[in-house]
């Protein structure tokens, strides 16, 4: 089974419709049958497969790659170098992130390993024996909050030294896609006959973070390696740029376990519990993981060849609910079965505890 691909560019027309034209043309845009369909292929692929691949016009190959190849130079410096840009006070939140810090969920998680070992064993995850052995890199996109009770969730970016390109590539690559993933929020509201800025509301000023994470595939690169033992994503949707080596698994609604294939020039998104949260759980939160397969490993194999990195970068963005709004099932959602799971929970608090059980919650 492979993921159906969302091209944008359809809603993005009418959208821009919406702001430059009256108000009865752009409403009667929105009802246009063509896109209603898209926007209903957008909330019921997040609600059976916790996973999408989207093609923005926006988002061009040369941004992605331009992004990897800067990553890929600052992953390969010195441990001790990297360390400076670390920030485990303000719960790595900002800066690096070193390896062998973040513990995965499924490690401490006694619910989710009980419910591991109820599935076929062709559909398991492979069980990670610590740590992630993955550095991280954290990068806050978009503006910030004049006033919240999370500083530690809202801090100030980290630049390091020797890369003067630094900002303007990260804040140029993360504004990219969280502008994708402002149109598929916008879209899934809709197709879950929600308000179309149900979600997007709730997102302004949120702690959005470029994370792109670092793999040593030199050091790390045998068959079978974990690098993102399998978890959940703790904020409301997850986007990635294509990576050069593949290695993502992600779970389906019904518990099959399918191993990821970015086309060029798409971007995956993911669900994660946040997202769940606002739909009463209608939508759960996608599972998944990263690991070294024989697809990875015929990629080594070409990276060798062309003399290339062999660091596995991952052009993640965590699009957040922001800091201090509301998690709550929205709309109709408040009125399903399972709504009372969810009960009403201030953003910032419910992040702070998913932070301390995977280890990132620093002491001040």
């Amino acid at each position: 089974m492979d993921l159906p691909v969302i091209d944008l560019a359809r809603y993005l027309e009418i959208s821009a419709r919406f702001h430059s034209g009256s108000p009865s043309a752009a409403s009667e845009a929105f009802e246009d049958a063509e896109l209603r369909a898209m926007c209903a292929a957008v909330s019921g692929c997040l609600r059976d497969t916790g996973a999408l691949l989207v093609k923005d016009p926006r988002c061009s190959v040369e941004d992605n790659d331009r992004f990897l190849d800067m990553m890929e130079r600052y992953f390969a410096q010195p441990e001790e170098f990297k360390r400076l840009q670390a920030r485990p006070h303000l719960h790595y939140q900002v800066g690096a992130t070193p390896e062998g810090v973040e513990v995965p969920r499924s490690l401490v998680d006694e619910d989710m390993q009980a419910k591991v070992k109820l599935m076929p064993r062709e559909f398991q995850p492979a069980i990670p024996g610590g740590p992630d052995p993955k550095w991280r890199y954290m990068w806050r996109i978009g503006s910030r909050p004049a006033n919240t009770r999370f500083q530690e969730l809202n801090s100030e970016p980290v630049i390091p030294e020797g890369f003067p390109e630094w900002k303007e590539t990260m804040d140029l690559w993360g504004s990219k896609m969280i502008a994708a993933i402002e149109v598929v929020a916008e879209m899934a509201a809709i197709g879950f006959g929600l308000d179309r800025d149900a979600f997007t509301s709730l997102m302004k000023q949120g702690p959005h973070l470029l994370a792109p994470t670092g793999s040593d595939l030199e050091r790390h690169g045998s068959l079978g390696t974990v690098f993102a033992g399998y978890h959940y994503d703790l904020n409301f949707l997850t986007i990635h740029g294509r990576s050069r080596f593949p290695g993502l698994n992600i779970w389906l609604k019904n518990g099959q376990k399918m191993e990821v294939k970015v086309p060029i020039g798409c971007l995956l998104v993911q669900s994660g519990k946040q997202l769940e949260w606002l739909t009463g759980g209608e939508c759960l939160s996608g599972m998944h993981e990263v690991l070294v397969t024989k697809r990875t490993l015929e990629a080594i194999s070409a990276a060798r060849q062309q003399n290339r990195s062999l660091w596995r970068v991952s052009s993640t963005l965590f699009a957040h609910i922001a800091s201090d709004a509301t998690l709550k099932p929205l709309g109709h959602f408040a009125e399903t079965p399972l709504a009372n799971k969810y009960p009403p929970t201030c953003a910032g608090d419910y992040v702070e505890q998913e932070l301390a059980v995977i280890n990132l919650k620093g002491k001040k």
